[in-house]
């Protein structure tokens, strides 16, 4: 075959995978938005929703772009499942995109782009992280923009890209308080990369931060006038004591979950890669690094001490899939390395797709027999639609003016599933949690009321203020056979004044 012949052929079978790619992505992404209608809200998201009917600059357990998303989606398509996600899903479009220009402008190599593309949208944090309304899908599109953004610094030098980041930033700080590791991630990047340290001697990298600290401005004014109360919340945290080693491995297990195994793999062995100064230029190696080291050790610093959150980690992703995709393109093997890449490779893609794939099914159809161990059930609101309406019939039936709960996911989940003429939900414990709205007036807290708690959860309490209570009947949540947990259903007569 000619020289000629030959490149005309890897012409075409280049064409062929980047259109195989994204189909797939396309493919993944038109799963993401038909499935979205179909799955019950989470009970946090249940609860962001509840936050965006009353918009403040901040909220008890996380800043307020979360709220301000969903306000925007169910302006658009309503005051429903769909309406709630909407903004995520739509976003995490161009979040797919800046992943795979950043690896084009990163390593020059669209092979490799295709591949973190790939990745990125096989990743749980994007696959199933996306369809749900939470403040780590929002920190994801900006992470994602974040990378695009300090590319474009390193290929270009204009200084007008630090502004981009310091926007970028500050949205990202607007969405969870984790985008703050960026600032150090940032710092090391340009303290390890000569060429680009001179920057530091510019206002230009100041100037950015200085924007972000504008766009967060508001919610530190928001804090400041509620007692830090989202500070205290999630700083308090770094607090923990005690050597809980268990954690840790939990820890590991839902980060091998979040990326999916294969993909787990080759993203530590394109950053391990990285540390020995193999697999492109050394901007691209650092950069990558440093969006994904500090956040990374203080988490496996802190799961030796609490429980981590899979989803708290979500940051480094976006550039996680860029350093899987470089170990399968740019990182020279050799020896037993070679041969273990070689034979996970045509893995990565089919056993991602499996894991996602898997999830899908089991939410949807709960087709695996897991009991209370399956989080599709438990923390999706599965068998919640039921719940309500039986609350509401018993509501109606009782002429009741206010139902009161003892837990923020039972107060969304009801404010979200009763009909649009439903009585007020209340959460009677946990005023911190609803600072942004006004309590139950004299009129709702007249009576009868309706309380609803698991059969675990107290009535003294409320009882203490609302005199005695009479149990009316207990109601389960079920999906299917499986009784997920069942809830007592109590009268009280009422109050004059509130609690």
């Amino acid at each position: 075959m000619s020289e000629t012949a030959a490149l005309q052929q890897e012409s075409i079978w280049r064409l062929s995978q980047g259109r195989a790619t994204l189909l797939l992505v396309a493919v993944l992404t038109i799963l993401r938005f038909a499935l979205a209608p179909f799955i019950p809200l989470a009970f946090d998201e249940a609860y962001y929703w509840r936050w965006s009917t009353h918009l403040a600059a901040g909220y008890f357990d996380h800043p307020p772009m979360v709220a301000w998303l969903i306000a925007l989606g169910t302006r658009i398509a309503g005051e429903t499942e769909f309406g709630v996600r909407l903004v995520p899903l739509v976003l995490s479009i161009p979040a797919s995109w800046a992943v795979w220009r950043s690896a084009v402008i990163l390593f020059g190599d669209r092979a490799l782009a295709l591949a973190a593309l790939v990745f990125f949208n096989l990743m749980l944090i994007v696959s199933v992280g996306t369809i749900l309304a939470t403040p780590d899908a929002s920190l994801l599109v900006a992470s994602a923009f974040l990378l695009f953004c300090l590319a474009k610094i390193s290929a270009t030098g204009r200084p007008g890209w630090w502004v981009a980041a310091g926007i970028v930033t500050g949205i990202g700080c607007l969405a969870k308080f984790t985008a703050l590791f960026w600032l150090p991630s940032v710092l090391i990047w340009l303290l390890l990369t000569p060429r680009l340290r001179p920057w530091l001697a510019t206002p230009w990298p100041w100037i950015g931060g200085m924007v972000a600290f504008v766009i967060f401005f508001p919610n530190l004014i928001w804090n400041a006038n509620h007692d830090w109360v989202t500070f205290t919340k999630q700083f308090g945290r770094v607090a923990a004591d005690g050597f809980v080693p268990e954690y840790l491995l939990e820890h590991l297990g839902l980060q091998v979950g979040m990326a999916t195994p294969v993909i787990f793999v080759l993203g530590w062995l394109g950053l391990a890669a990285f540390l020995t100064r193999r697999g492109g230029s050394a901007n691209a190696r650092v950069m990558i690094g440093a969006l994904i080291w500090p956040t990374t050790l203080f988490f496996l610093y802190f799961a030796l001490r609490a429980r981590v959150e899979g989803n708290w980690t979500g940051p480094i992703f976006s550039a996680f899939a860029i350093a899987a995709a470089a170990a399968l393109h740019t990182v020279n093997w050799h020896g037993a390395v070679e041969k273990f890449v070689g034979s996970i490779r045509p893995w990565a893609v089919p056993a991602g797709l499996l894991v996602v794939l898997a999830i899908y099914g089991q939410t949807v159809f709960g087709w695996l027999p897991l009991g209370n161990w399956d989080p599709t059930a438990s923390r999706l609101g599965a068998g919640i639609q039921s719940l309500a309406e039986d609350v509401e019939a018993l509501r109606e039936a009782e002429g009741a003016t206010l139902i009161l709960t003892v837990d923020y996911p039972m107060n969304g989940w009801l404010s979200f599933y009763s009909p649009a003429d439903r009585a007020p939900v209340f959460q009677f414990n946990e005023p911190e949690r609803w600072l942004q709205e006004l309590p139950p007036g004299p009129a709702e807290l007249a009576g009868p009321l309706l309380a609803i708690l698991l059969k675990n959860q107290s009535i003294a309490p409320i009882e203490a203020d609302y005199g005695p209570a009479e149990q009316v009947t207990v109601l389960t949540r079920r999906r299917g056979d499986l009784v997920i947990a069942e809830y007592v259903v109590y009268r009280l007569k009422g109050a004059a004044v509130g609690p």
